[in-house]
């Protein structure tokens, strides 16, 4: 399809950490090679997605973990790898698109919003925007 897109949504295969409050078993079957396939997965699905954003558009990176190695580190390593894409201020984000302040309790990183069920009452997200460069 080549790089035509506005905005491209990743909602990333993961660990799911983020619904272990409705799901406390699940954690018992998280194994360490889990993590580094859903990582491996991750990145592989954010580098083809890249190519689908056209110049001066959005990728938006979704996931229901908690986990730092899915959410910033990955958000990390992809601006590494894309030169061409910045992180945006995801504080920006939220008042340009809703129209309200950001939220004080949510993670004070601007690589991204992480909501976590303890504090917001929901499930664990992670939400990150990469701006593709203009040119």
């Amino acid at each position: 399809l080549g790089p035509r897109f506005d905005v491209v949504l990743v909602d990333a295969p993961c660990t799911g950490t983020g619904v272990w409050r409705r799901r406390p078993e699940a954690k018992w079957r998280l194994k360490e090679a889990n993590i580094a396939e859903r990582m491996a997965e991750q990145a592989q699905i954010l580098d083809q997605a890249a190519g689908l954003v056209k110049p001066g558009g959005e990728l938006i990176y979704v996931t229901c973990s908690l986990l730092p190695e899915e959410n910033f580190d990955q958000v990390a390593a992809f601006t590494e790898r894309h030169g061409g894409f910045a992180i945006a201020d995801w504080r920006d984000v939220w008042t340009e698109r809703i129209g309200t302040a950001a939220p004080s309790s949510a993670a004070s990183a601007t690589q991204g919003l992480l909501l976590a069920p303890g504090t917001h009452g929901t499930d664990g997200f992670f939400v990150s925007v990469l701006k593709k460069a203009t040119a």
